[in-house]
């Protein structure tokens, strides 16, 4: 079935930049924060850049700023970096990074990290109009056409169940980001994306939209959160950490944080679930 979603869109906002890398927030070290969380070393954090959720071209998104609330009301200092997805996984399994954000969960990802729920939302497969495809299983059937993804993403079952079905095939393209997977689609090097909500305003770009349509996967909405190494976090650690992504989802702060860049209606439809 195509969606008519896309008619709602997000408006990117700027917000002074911060230096990736090297920014150091937080109150204390060696402490116990008021918010009941443990504070015995500088921790890191590592955004990365997908949509609305974090733009490094503009350093702004939903994930900063629940990176920043985090950081405040912990108390702590963290370091945050800006890294490829790829490289994030590989470092909280590794227990060389302790958080990211916007993490999806997996059967081997629970075994090295785990996670607090700020937001559920859809995937969908961004299509060129010139593909003639109007559910998932016309692209799978069709041998000439190619799937863009990025490098490490996982997604909704029956959207990978598509990806795991055409990597077999070798018809899927990596990147470490969007953009060049948007500059491919146009070019016709690849046939179709998975994209999901905080990834409209590109989809809305007049080049885009006139060449491509929405289709969707059928899935569940799918949970996205706070990933938190099991490494480099204890238990009690990762109970403290989850207790205050819980508190900014009850007192509202998640959703004011997601009604800043996407439509009032959607932002309530993505963390209240």
């Amino acid at each position: 079935m195509v969606s008519s979603v896309f008619g709602v869109m997000g408006v990117m906002r700027l917000f002074p930049s911060f230096l990736l890398g090297a920014l150091i927030l937080g109150n204390s070290t060696l402490a116990h924060a008021a918010s009941g969380v443990t504070c015995t070393r500088t921790l890191t954090l590592a955004l990365h850049d997908h949509g609305l959720l974090y733009s490094a071209d503009t350093d702004a998104g939903i994930d900063k700023d629940i990176a920043e609330e985090l950081i405040k009301r912990s108390g702590c200092s963290v370091t945050v970096s800006l890294l490829p997805r790829a490289r994030i996984w590989q470092l909280i399994e590794q227990g060389g990074l302790d958080f990211s954000l916007s993490g999806i969960a997996d059967e081997a990802r629970n075994r090295y990290a785990s996670f607090a729920w700020y937001f559920s939302d859809q995937f969908y497969l961004l299509v060129r109009e010139d593909a003639q495809v109007e559910k998932l299983a016309d692209f799978a059937a069709n041998p000439a056409l190619q799937l863009g993804v990025i490098r490490s993403f996982r997604y909704s079952p029956r959207a990978n169940e598509l990806v795991d079905t055409l990597t077999a095939q070798r018809r899927v393209r990596h990147a470490a980001r969007l953009e060049p997977l948007y500059e491919v689609l146009m070019a016709n090097q690849i046939q179709g994306m998975i994209i999901e909500p905080f990834d409209y305003p590109q989809v809305q770009s007049e080049k885009i939209r006139q060449h491509t349509r929405v289709v969707e996967t059928g899935d569940a909405p799918t949970p996205h959160g706070l990933i938190m190494s099991n490494k480099s976090l204890s238990i009690e650690e990762r109970a403290q950490w989850r207790a205050i992504i819980d508190a900014m989802r009850a007192d509202g702060t998640v959703e004011r944080i997601f009604a800043k860049y996407l439509p009032a209606e959607l932002a309530h439809t993505l963390v209240d679930f």
